[in-house]
């Protein structure tokens, strides 16, 4: 079995450093890999990046990590990047990660994501040019995570896994106001995990919403936003393939 342990919506600022720390120095006694769902900062400032960088650095496992929207608030999502990975953490944005644990090849495909809403009830590219950018920029991130599970396939990876911070499924939001859903997430993304391929989905962004989902082609997807989770991660447990 593979071991993946995942957190989202951590929202680090200079009070909680440190809090974090003794829970994910036991990773490696119950996890092959760490995968972060964004939201790792409150505002998206380099300092607060820093504290995140500390709380991650050489835990002994493999880090990956995409960001969400909140670590784009300071609109230097760059530098927040550099920083997580100057302390060995993938940071993905429509890549892919492939990461090692006991011979097995551990595959992650990320995207931030956005929002634009569910099959029935979502926006469309017309009208202002405006609301046509606001669908297409979540259609670059959904392109983005399709190609990356592709390019996985052809890595002979054990497992692949997308990771997400906006949701790919509709499941996965309840408990939240049926009224903000199209701000939490999009079908596209469940479309490029279905397409692309994927043994798990896993994302943040919905602090009220409920753990677990699956796209409509069986992927399996989890909500592993903190206040969801209620703890420091969740370990899931994935049977390793070959191919």
């Amino acid at each position: 079995m593979i071991r993946v342990a995942a957190v989202g919506d951590i929202h680090m600022g200079p009070e909680s450093q440190g809090t974090l720390r003794p829970s994910f120095e036991t990773l490696p006694a119950c996890a092959d890999v760490l995968l972060l769902a964004g939201d790792l900062t409150r505002h998206g400032t380099p300092e607060e990046a820093a504290i995140v960088a500390r709380e991650i650095k050489d835990l002994g496992v493999p880090v990956v990590a995409v960001l969400g929207n909140h670590d784009h608030h300071d609109e230097r999502p760059e530098e927040v990047t550099a920083i997580l990975r100057d302390a060995g953490a993938h940071v993905l944005e429509g890549e892919a990660a492939v990461v090692g644990a006991d011979g097995a090849r551990i595959g992650v495909a990320g995207t931030k994501g956005f929002g634009g809403g569910f099959v029935g009830r979502c926006a469309g590219e017309f009208g202002e040019p405006l609301m046509k950018e606001f669908v297409r920029y979540t259609r670059r991130c959904a392109d983005g995570l399709h190609s990356a599970l592709k390019h996985l396939d052809e890595q002979d990876c054990d497992v692949r896994i997308a990771l997400t911070h906006f949701a790919p499924v509709p499941d996965t939001l309840a408990g939240e106001p049926l009224e903000i859903y199209p701000f939490l997430g999009s079908y596209l993304l469940a479309e490029a995990i279905d397409t692309g391929g994927a043994d798990l989905a896993v994302h943040g962004h919905a602090h009220a919403g409920t753990e677990h989902g699956m796209t409509s082609g069986g992927v399996r997807v989890r909500n592993v936003a903190q206040p969801v989770i209620g703890q420091a991660f969740h370990v899931y447990h994935l049977p390793g393939r070959q191919g």
